[in-house]
């Protein structure tokens, strides 16, 4: 694998591995080695800076969630859920060297028809762009940081 730069987030002590040709790191959420990938690469960092930084529980996001869309099987990169079990934010994970372009929005929006969450991210590592959801104006709008956990948990929450 070649080295993978440094991100716009805050390093993190990964677990990594060789299987054969392989290498794999060692993903918490999923409790397993993955194959390290540079998308992978920007999600474990992000997800780290979420739990270690921004009070994410653990318990609370998902890597990888199946969902139906159409007919169409399809993946989450990450899910964040309130305590209440329902998504509160769906993260989409791009390689540090893809540009976040509108056909990634246009992407992880198709995932939100189906989950419905307030908070849409995109990270490529080294740029992350977080919207809010109005789901009673059929709207949303930027917001200029990712929200700390406790933020986007609270019901009656202002974002």
């Amino acid at each position: 694998m070649t080295q993978l730069p440094p991100l716009n987030l805050p390093p993190v002590d990964l677990k990594i591995r060789r299987e054969g040709n392989l290498v794999k790191v060692y993903d918490p959420l999923r409790r397993k080695f993955v194959n390290l990938t540079a998308e992978e690469y920007v999600r474990q960092h992000f997800t780290a800076w979420l739990i270690s930084g921004l009070g994410y529980p653990a318990s609370v996001m998902a890597n990888e969630v199946a969902l139906d869309l159409n007919g169409t099987s399809k993946r989450c990169d990450t899910v964040v859920f309130g305590h209440d079990g329902r998504p509160l934010m769906i993260i989409e994970y791009k390689a540090p060297g893809v540009a976040v372009t509108q056909g990634v929005f246009d992407q992880i929006v198709r995932y939100n028809m189906r989950l419905k969450a307030r908070y849409l991210v995109v990270s490529n590592g080294m740029r992350h762009y977080c919207c809010v959801n109005d789901y009673e104006r059929s709207s949303y709008h930027f917001i200029p940081v990712i929200p700390v956990y406790s933020e986007i948990s609270t019901p009656f929450s202002e974002n």
